[in-house]
């Protein structure tokens, strides 16, 4: 079995406290804008590095292309009305899917996923340099 890179080994620790962190405000921030953006911000900084954690090898611009499309894609589905039956029927699936449309969110979701992508570059790019410092056996 391959040994996990350190990027990978980020990408569990990133989504492990984000996860913990949108829970967190699901449960205990009174419902508002503030509250929203920080779940969006949150969403949008797990489906990044749910991506990285799945497949650590892409660029980190291709995983941003990836992630914003999927934030996008889950904020268009949620115009056709399904993913706010679902949640009703089934709570947890608010979550992942949402409820409601509202364009803030592609904003929000997009300069997060931006943001992600910019220190993820920095990370792979330190990562990188070190290899090249370390001498060779």
């Amino acid at each position: 079995m391959p040994r996990p890179t350190r990027r990978r080994l980020a990408a569990a620790l990133v989504l492990a406290m984000t996860i913990a962190a949108g829970l967190a405000v699901h449960r205990w921030a009174p419902d508002g804008a503030a509250s929203d953006i920080a779940g969006d911000l949150l969403y949008a900084l797990a489906a990044y590095a749910g991506l990285v954690l799945l497949v650590p090898r892409p660029r980190p611009w291709v995983v941003g292309v990836a992630a914003a499309t999927w934030c996008v894609g889950v904020e268009l589905f949620q115009l056709t009305g399904l993913p706010e039956r679902v949640g009703a029927a089934f709570g947890p699936a608010m979550l992942l899917l949402g409820t409601v449309f509202d364009p803030r969110d592609l904003v929000v979701y997009v300069a997060a996923v931006a943001a992600a992508t910019a220190l993820d570059a920095a990370f792979v790019a330190a990562g990188r340099r070190a290899r090249e410092r370390r001498p060779v056996a």
